[in-house]
């Protein structure tokens, strides 16, 4: 494990929300991309070595439409930058974490991206990735 990634913020209103951090941070985003098979819309602020990345709903049976609706707009995830996505699931899973998924996917920013389930890290939904040019 490399680093914190990036920040994961679900928002229900992305425009009010970007102006926002534009503000907070005193700079624009420097990427927006829609990510259709989890139907969001992201926009991505880099800080350091580290990014926030605002999440919107492109549909209203998403999860993070869902998790909007229960919970508001909020910290939705933290993300960890892996080497190698695939050791870190072999390596996490003989340690007793639970994945809501079995296999990574294509996410945001280039990234292949695996969530380990909150019931197995104390309630925090964590996110590994690992960049599609990285390995």
């Amino acid at each position: 494990m490399n680093k914190i990634e990036h920040i994961g913020i679900a928002v229900s209103d992305l425009g009010l929300s970007e102006a926002v951090f534009d503000k907070l941070l005193n700079r624009k985003a420097y990427k927006s991309e829609e990510v259709e098979s989890e139907k969001v819309k992201t926009t991505f602020y880099r800080l350091g070595e580290s990014k926030i990345e605002l999440l919107s709903v492109t549909h209203p049976d998403s999860v993070i439409a869902k998790y909007i609706d229960k919970r508001g707009s909020g910290m939705h995830h933290i993300a960890i930058a892996v080497d190698d996505i695939h050791q870190e699931i072999t390596r996490l899973k003989k340690e007793q974490f639970v994945f809501i998924d079995e296999q990574p996917k294509r996410g945001a920013d280039n990234k292949l991206i695996v969530f380990l389930h909150p019931k197995s890290t104390g309630g925090v939904l964590v996110e590994l990735c690992q960049g599609l040019n990285d390995n």
